[in-house]
């Protein structure tokens, strides 16, 4: 998962729709199925918009989607 998380230190480079300034890494608080996590994901610092990369959306939060659903 610190894999995955440091690959988005790409997204730095990367503007915010909503207002133009570049995104941050920023701890973010993520509900998902009932159950929260923290996880660093790029934010704007200005407008807090928050952007999910694909690979974690299809990737990872897909693997926590079936651990959560075989409990």
């Amino acid at each position: 998962m610190k894999e995955l998380m440091k690959s988005f230190e790409k997204y730095t480079k990367t503007e915010c729709g909503a207002c133009g300034r570049f995104l941050e890494l920023q701890k973010t608080e993520v509900t998902y199925l009932g159950s929260v996590f923290t996880l660093e994901l790029p934010a704007c610092p200005s407008c807090g918009t928050v952007f999910v990369p694909e690979e974690l959306a299809t990737g990872k939060m897909l693997e926590v989607e079936k651990i959560l659903e075989d409990k």
